[in-house]
This record gives C-alpha cells, structure tokens and sequence, in this order.
C-alpha cells in the first residue's frame, strides 16, 4: 500500500468513486481511495438510484446533466452495466401554481440544454393508463433521464478508476489530519469484523498526500471534527416502500408496453417507479428527523432505521389514488435509511474553509444523480484551478462560524421536507429563524418588515400593514407583496427611503503591505485618502472572485465592503491571499469587521434634506454639498450623538449614503432618522424594491451577473478594470476575450409576472442567445426589466430578443447601459 499520492479520496460511495475517476482522468496518476469499510456502505446502498435531471441550481443542473450522460458510457468503458434504465421523469401537477413552477423549471432548463417535452392529462392517460389523471393539470416530462443501480454505478467508476491507476484500498479509517506546510499527513487505521461490527485495530500507517478530498457521506460531521471545521451536512431519515407485484401493471407490461417513468406527484410529497412488476414509493413527509448529528455511530455500518408507516400513511393513500391498481398489492420490503442534507438542499463542494489543499464533497441528498458530474467539476477546480462554470453556489463556506449543529440539523430536516414543497422564487423557510438580528429588527417588525434571511441574517425584504401574510402572498407570477415593492421603489425615485443594509460583510486591511497588497488583489485602481471606489477580485483564471466597494481611510488603512450572502467565502478567500503574499508585501493586518458596524442606506432626491436635519456641523447646510461631500468619497460625520462612517454611493441609482455606524448605536440612529424623515415622507425600503432599482442602473450582482463564469470585461466593466497595471489574474482575463456579454433588457412581459433571473433567451429566429441573470419590474419604465449574459454578437444596443416566461416567448430589448439616468445626473445632484 502506497503511502505518498498526490491526491487522497476518503469515501468509497458514490461521489469519491466518482472524484477518484474524474482525478485520474485529468491527468492525475497518482490518486488513492480509502473507503472505511466496502465500497457503497453509505448512504449508497439504499438509495432509490433517481436520476432527476433537472435543478433549479444552475450550477447543479449542469451537474446532474453530465451524470446523466457520463453514466450512459460507462458500460462501453468498463464493460460494467450501470443499470441505467432511460424511463424518464414525469413531473406531474395538481394546481396551476405548481405548472407555474414547472414553467420555470423549464425556462430555466434550456438555459443548461436539459429537454423537457409538455403533456396533457389526457396525453398521459393515452401513455400510461394505469395512472389517474381526472384532477390533473399536465406534466412536464424529461425523457431523457430515468434511474440507475446505485452499486452498480458505484463498481463501474471504480472499475473505470482502477483502468486508470487509481488504487482503491478497503476497510482503512482516515483518523487524523495534519498539515505540514507542503502535504497532509492523514493517519489511517486498518478495520477489521468482530462481532458484525467494524472496529480499528492497531495497524496504522500515515499516508502524505498533497491534495485530500473528503467524500465521507454520513460520517460529515466526524469529518469536520477531525479537521476543525464545521460542515453543516447532517443525514435525514428517508424512507421508501416496495410494494409486490400489481396484477395491472403486469400485464401492462406483459401488453408489449414500455415502463412507466419515474412519476414525481409533488402535490403528494412522493414520487413511483416500477420494480419488477410492482411499484416503489419514496416519500418527503414532514416529520423526518435528523440523524447523527454527532457522528455515526461505529455499530452502524449498512443498516437501516425501523419504518415509521405512521408518518407516511398520507402519501401511501395518495399513491393508491393515484395509481388505483396498486391498492391490493402488499409491502414486499422497506427502507428507512441516512441521506445528507444541508440546510438549503444542495451539496458542499470545494475548498474547506480556512484549510489548504482540502477539498470538500460532502452533503449530497441526491448522491447518485450528483456524483458523476461533481466528480468531473471538482476535478477540473482541483487540476484546473477552476471549473467551467461557477461553482460558488455549492461553495462550502456559503455557511459561515456562526452556523451551529443545531441550526443544520433543524434546516436539513425543513429542507427535506420541502423537496416538493411549491418552490417560489420569493419564499422564505421559517426554521431557525430569527437568528442573527441586526438591533433595529424589533423596530422594523413593529412597522410592517416582511423579512427574508441572507447568511442567516434577518433582513427586510418589503414592508407591509398589519395582518398581511408573507406565506400567503408567494407566487410564481407577482406576489401579493408586488404593489408594496412598487411602493418602495417609487419613494426612493421620488422622495427618500431607508434601506437596513447592515448584512454587508466588512473587513479591514492595514499595515505596511496594505497598499500594495490591495493594488495586486485587485483590478482597480485604489482610491485616494477619503474616497472610495468598486473592485474585483480575480481568480487565478480571470473570472470574477469578489466584489468590493475600496474606502481608504487612511494612507495604509482600507475598509472593504462585500455582499452580506458571501461573507465566509470572501473573508475565506481575502485572509489565505494575505498569507500568501505577506512575505512580499510586507505585514498586513485583516480584520473582521462585520458584527461591529451597522449600516443604513439612505437614497432618494430627499435624502440630503433628511441628514441636514440631523448632521453636528459647523455649516449643516454645506455640510453635504457637493463641494464637502463628492460623489464616491467618505466622511466621518456625527449624526446627533452617533458617529458615522458616511459613504456617498447609492446601489439605487439616486441621491444617497450609506451610513455605516457603531452597532450599538443603531437603535439611537434609526430612531433620530425616522423622525428626521417623517416631514420629507421618508420610507421604510426592503431588498426586493432596491433589487430592481439597481437594474434600472445595470448595476451587476455578485452571485447573479458577477461570478467565477465570466470576467469583469464580458460583465462589461472595463471602467473598473485599470489594465495599465498589473494584478492577480489580468493575464488570464485578457486571454479569455470575450465569450460572452453582460447586457440590460427591458422586457414586454405578461401583465401578472416578471422574470426572477433564471430564464433563457432566443433571438427573433428562435436560437438561444443566452440567458437572464437577474429579472424584476421597472417603475421608471413601466415593464419587466432584466440583466443577462449574450452571445457577443447579439449584445448590440436596440437589438430584439426573446424571453421564455410561463412557457410563452415574449419579446425584449436590449437597451443602453443604465437605461435610468445614464448620465448619472441625479446621484451627482447638488444641494
């Protein structure tokens, strides 16, 4: 047995079969899999083997599309037989909200080249007989996928890694880590039978890898407490029933008939598929606890948890009405077994937060769909450096310290739950929720704050009268809160509205390599003393890493802001750099700030009319002129008794601050500006209405249009980029050209929806140009209003495309950067 590789793999399921095979692939010939004890032990072995092709996730959409075809050539590979049966997937609908949804499936969809085809009800009785469709709506159907034998697939990537020199070694523990500067050392333990249990003997070795990958499955937590971190993947019993054979469907089947597809009810909490003449059911029903939220126990090797009918009685009866055949067929056998969750559904993977040459792959609740293609992506960021399309949605530290077993058991077991729950794009899961509160939380309820969490975070989302139910209001078209949004936005376009941005993440960069560090970091230029200036951080590839808003508060004193929803994974990124390049640019000092400043963003032509009521100055009269106060600069000003670190920038496109102060003085701040407002009408502003504000600005969002799938020069920022200097990745972004474009579109939509951002767009002959990014409506215009990437020969201003909304095309234009005050006169205003 080897004990020096280049790349170790602990996890012998599913996915570190699938990451061993895809390593070696790339070029890799020295990769290694341990697996504590037989190959598919985990969660693999009583997984139904779905193959749900699509996800509303771009990035695991793209996933689970490569593992749909990759696992079609394996058989022509290995000479193994995967056990792919290409039956389909019927999706079937109840409501018209939930064909609403489907709409947007698949809208989105094309957008990752995923077919679907439509069916009626009667279309499906035509097809498949057996299946009631009196109270049905329709169907979206994706025939290309279907299901799979989880160990099957599992022994043919292994085999495929095998041919490929991956050593495969059994029945070995990883039991320690530790990193010497230049590999990990993984202490490992030989298992061995006693009693029908596993236990480690006293064999050990010590295996030096430069690369470890951790693909533990259920043992996630031990994982994390052997490394020092926190991954917040806890399994959820999952359970699912065979059912002996229907005397219909065999002869059904016995008719010359093909098999039926998976049929996903989702109105039921359930999906059906065939199994040797009769029928599996698979449930998500509430109720469904977490599991070893402290670890597998070691007596627990392939076992199961006793069935719990009781808690999914409802969704039996459900099948039985909708597949009235089966009623007298009895239960054959049943599986309630472990499957990770995390708290918003989709897996970790990445670098481990914090550790270097640590690669994570835990979290995985649809194991068999995922592993294919996060073998291949993960193998392309490991190879690479980065993979073809961003990946940060799946990143490991979109989590951050703050999450606790506690919040990731309760979330995973709401996440499972609600795998067929209606999935509005505006919803908002209510479990662990408040957590983190900024203080004027109690103050922003009382007065109608319908909020939304963001990394945990507590922020408005819109403001709405008493009795106003935000769970009632959700749609797929524009919810009940639409008018308030409305409201909003119209008051910061008009008058003046009051913005809780205090989410932003905040770090501070001194010291004597400060300056050059940061000039090196980023692809602006950094501002002078006092001002202030927007910049990205680049990936080693030239895409786009992280945004900051630069304030230089000092000579070697910076203030970095970023987006709240990224703040481990900016902070993660941002402190490895400054340990990286310390020895070249001299000591710097990174400090996180975040929890110490509150922020308020205050915008609107009435804005200056509001601080001047408040602002200690000498003159409070010139005191935010233009002449005092330059758009894009800083001042520490005293608000009553409050001192505040005021930034002239608006993400709204008006008149405005950001008013970073104290935390905790923000009480005292909010209460002395919203009695400062209330002669100039000053509005409460949720993140929905300054959303769309920000599109009529073209301004770009990190996590939508900015991300590590397109340079800032097809996001089409050059104005940000200064070329005349050099910085991390300005290579790579210049030989990347321009693949593709950012542009702004004003839409001629349906008179009751917008776009959300996740849908795709056609040229007027009919071929996919490209896709939206970001979608709300425009008061300044009156219409849908979206940003999205084209080809660049279709990025011209004026030209006409299309938008696939609630499965119709509906026609758009691409209009000029900042369609709204292009000039920029009204941020620029005097007073």
């Amino acid at each position: 047995m080897k004990t020096q590789v280049k790349a170790l793999v602990v996890g012998g399921g599913a996915v570190g079969t699938s990451i061993a095979y895809h390593l070696a692939k790339a070029g890799w010939d020295d990769v290694m899999l341990l697996e504590r004890d037989e190959l598919t032990s985990g969660s693999t072995w009583h997984a139904a083997g779905l193959l749900p092709l699509f996800n509303m996730s771009y990035a695991t959409t793209h996933i689970h599309k490569y593992s749909v075809d990759f696992y079609k050539t394996l058989e022509a590979e290995t000479g193994l037989n995967a056990g792919f049966a290409v039956v389909g997937n019927l999706r079937i609908a109840q409501t018209q909200e939930r064909m609403d949804e489907y709409m947007l499936y698949a809208a989105t969809a094309e957008t990752c080249d995923v077919p679907y085809v439509w069916m009626t009800p009667d279309e499906i009785k035509e097809k498949w007989p057996l299946v009631r469709t009196d109270d049905l709506k329709g169907a979206l159907y994706h025939h290309t996928d279907g299901y799979i034998n989880p160990a099957d697939v599992t022994q043919a990537m292994a085999k495929g890694a095998r041919q490929r020199g991956v050593m495969i070694e059994r029945k070995w523990q990883a039991d320690a880590f530790h990193w010497t500067g230049e590999a990990w050392e993984v202490t490992c333990t030989k298992m061995v039978e006693k009693g029908g249990n596993l236990v480690p003997s006293e064999e050990q070795i010590v295996i030096t890898a430069e690369h470890v990958v951790t693909a533990s499955g259920n043992h996630a937590q031990t994982t994390a407490a052997k490394l020092g971190i926190k991954i917040p993947a806890i399994p959820v019993e999952h359970q699912f029933i065979v059912m002996d054979q229907d005397p219909a469907l065999v002869q059904f089947r016995a008719d010359g008939q093909a098999e039926h597809p998976v049929i996903r009810d989702a109105d039921a909490q359930s999906y059906v598929r065939e199994e040797r003449g009769g029928w599996i059911l698979g449930v998500y029903e509430k109720g469904a606890p977490a599991v070893f939220e402290f670890g597998v126990p070691d007596s627990f090797r392939a076992d199961l948890f006793p069935l719990d009918l009781e808690r999914i009685e409802e969704q039996y009866m459900a099948m039985i009405h909708r597949i009235p055949s089966c009623e007298d067929s009895g239960l054959k056998d049943d599986f309630n077994g472990p499957i990770c969750y995390t708290p918003d559904g989709n897996p970790l993977v990445g670098p481990a937060p914090g550790l270097t040459n640590m690669w994570l792959a835990e979290g995985f609740s649809f194991g068999i769909t995922a592993a294919g293609g996060t073998g291949y992506y993960l193998a392309q960021m490991m190879v690479e450096g980065e993979a073809e399309i961003d990946m940060a949605s799946l990143d490991p530290k979109r989590y951050g310290d703050w999450m606790t077993t506690e919040y990731a058991a309760r979330k995973n077991e709401e996440c499972y739950n609600h795998v067929y729950i209606l999935h509005h794009p505006d919803e908002e899961r209510p479990a662990c929720r408040p957590l983190r509160t900024s203080p004027a939380y109690d103050r922003q309820k009382v007065r109608g704050a319908q909020f939304g969490q963001v990394n945990g975070w507590e922020r408005p989302n819109y403001f709405a009268p008493e009795g106003f139910s935000d769970l009632e209001s959700r749609s797929f078209r524009r919810g009940g809160w639409w008018q308030y949004a409305v409201e909003e936005a119209k008051a910061i376009r008009e008058g003046v509205g009051l913005i809780d941005a205090t989410a932003f993440a905040k770090h501070r960069i001194s010291g004597p390599g400060a300056t050059g560090f940061l000039d090196w970091f980023t692809c602006n230029k950094l501002p002078k003393v006092g001002r202030i200036n927007l910049t990205y951080a680049l990936t080693a590839h030239g895409t786009t890493r992280t945004e900051y808003t630069i304030i230089r508060v000092a000579e070697d004193d910076y203030y970095l802001v970023s987006a709240g929803a990224w703040h481990a994974y900016d902070q993660d990124y941002l402190y490895k750099a400054v340990m990286a390049q310390e020895a070249e640019f001299g000591r710097i000092n990174e400090e996180d700030v975040t929890t110490k400043w509150g922020v308020f963003a205050i915008a609107g032509p009435k804005s200056r009319d509001v601080l001047a009521e408040v602002i200690k100055d000498a003159d409070p009269k010139t005191a935010l002129s233009n002449k005092r106060f330059p758009w894009l600069s800083m001042r520490e000003i005293e608000l009553g008794m409050c001192p505040v670190r005021a930034v002239r920038v608006a993400y709204t496109g008006e008149l405005g601050w950001e008013l970073h102060h104290p935390i905790e003085m923000q009480n005292y701040l909010f209460d002395l500006l919203e009695k400062a407002g209330e002669k100039h009408g000053m509005k409460l502003v949720g993140a929905r209405a300054q959303n769309w504000l920000r599109q009529e600005k073209s301004y770009r969002a990190f996590g939508n249009e900015l991300g590590r799938d397109a340079t800032p020069l097809e996001a089409d920022l050059p104005r940000f980029v200064d070329q005349s200097k050099a910085f991390h990745g300005k290579t790579a972004m210049l030989d990347k050209g321009i693949r593709s474009t950012c542009v702004t579109l004003l839409i001629d939509g349906p008179e009751d929806a917008d776009p959300w951002g996740r849908e795709v767009l056609y040229d007027q002959n009919g071929a996919r140009v490209g896709r939206l990014t970001s979608g709300g409506y425009s008061v300044a215009f009156g219409k849908s209003i979206g940003l999205g990437y084209v080809k660049p020969d279709a990025a011209a201003v004026g030209t006409k495309l299309q938008v696939k909304m609630l499965d119709r095309l509906w026609p758009a234009e691409i209009v000029e950067d900042s369609p709204y005050d292009p000039q920029n006169a009204r941020i620029r205003i005097d007073g």
